[in-house]
């Protein structure tokens, strides 16, 4: 039997580990040796390497806050779950310095794309353990519904992880594709909450 208790620490504690994975992130950039602008030519993918991933860790939480906001409470399968997930997020500024540093190569590519992967799959075991716990008549349950974007995404990074031995910037396009399939505004959770809190009002 899994203990029962608040959620507020759980999203307390992936909030702070996020905020210094972002931090670490931007840490790793150097700056230009010239104080021209042409010195910022030889750093482009290094930069695009980490607002590709900024906007990731950015997904992942603004999800993340949407996904506890549904949940009532949390258990030790959760929590461990919820760790799972933070342990691959947390590989995300050495999968980006990697690629930022070798974009044209097809190791870094991969190596990103398995780590995006992995952090799909234990984003899809959280919502899992949420779910096992609270019923499939809860609150996220409903509002994930098919959730296509969630089964979309992972089947693109294999693509991406294959296809990075053609060519690592088709793999790098798959990346930055999915990453602005999730920018899109996601209402279901909002939503679903909404006629929880008001049955019959939402819309």
């Amino acid at each position: 039997m899994f203990m029962i208790m608040a959620k507020n620490r759980l999203e307390a504690f992936s909030d702070g580990v996020l905020a210094i994975i972002i931090t670490i992130m931007v840490l790793e950039l150097k700056r230009p040796d010239s104080p021209e602008f042409s010195a910022l030519r030889a750093l482009a993918p290094v930069l695009l390497s980490y607002v590709l991933s900024f906007i990731y860790v950015g997904i992942y939480w603004n999800n993340h806050h949407h996904l506890l906001h549904a949940t009532k409470r949390v258990n030790g399968r959760i929590l461990w779950a919820n760790l799972h997930l933070l342990f691959w997020i947390s590989l995300f500024p050495f999968a980006t310095a990697w690629i930022g540093e070798n974009h044209v190569k097809a190791a870094p590519a991969i190596v990103y794309g398995f780590v995006l992967l992995m952090a799909a799959i234990a984003w899809y075991l959280l919502q899992s353990a949420i779910i096992a716990d609270e019923g499939p008549d809860s609150v996220l349950s409903r509002a994930l519904g098919p959730d296509w974007k969630g089964k979309l995404s992972p089947i693109i990074y294999l693509a991406a992880i294959g296809l990075a031995l053609v060519s690592a910037w088709i793999a790098i396009a798959l990346y930055s594709f999915v990453a602005l399939l999730w920018l899109i505004p996601d209402r279901r959770i909002e939503k679903a909450i909404r006629n929880r809190e008001s049955p019959g009002q939402g819309r």
